[in-house]
């Protein structure tokens, strides 16, 4: 096991895991930041976000707050899958905004986590809260470890 910071592997897990996500990338998203137990993502609504009533789709607003959830709970590189979530939408966001996923960890024991995410548009304006429930397969690393 090395001896880094736990800032440095929650940067190395942030790196491994955005390389390898294709769902997150292909919706425009950018991880602003990871830090233990935390994570910072942002993305910006597209043409092909909004529905028929002219606004962001719900579950678009839910995948990125999952992906918050995702780095924030594999940030100590532990292998760690979502046992669950439920998301409330409070405010429409619409084309052009610019949404910003904020995680936090609520609770972390044993294998299981509880992560609260805050998704907020440019005005500052409360778009979405979600919970999210973690599972920690232990003695994986979420992001293997690099050799040579």
């Amino acid at each position: 096991m090395s001896h880094r910071t736990p800032q440095q592997i929650a940067d190395h897990v942030r790196e491994g895991m955005f390389a390898n996500d294709r769902a997150s990338k292909a919706l425009g998203m950018q991880v602003l930041e990871v830090t233990p137990g935390r994570a910072v993502l942002t993305m910006t609504v597209r043409e092909d976000m909004v529905n028929g009533h002219d606004i962001c789709h719900g579950g678009l607003i839910a995948t990125l707050a999952d992906s918050a959830f995702a780095f924030a709970c594999n940030s100590y590189n532990e292998l760690t899958v979502a046992s669950g979530f439920s998301i409330d939408l409070i405010a429409p966001a619409r084309l052009g905004d610019m949404l910003t996923a904020t995680c936090v960890e609520i609770s972390k024991a044993g294998r299981t986590g509880v992560y609260d995410t805050e998704v907020r548009n440019q005005r500052g304006e409360r778009i979405a809260v979600f919970r999210g429930r973690s599972y920690t397969a232990k003695g994986r690393p979420a992001v293997p470890e690099a050799h040579g």
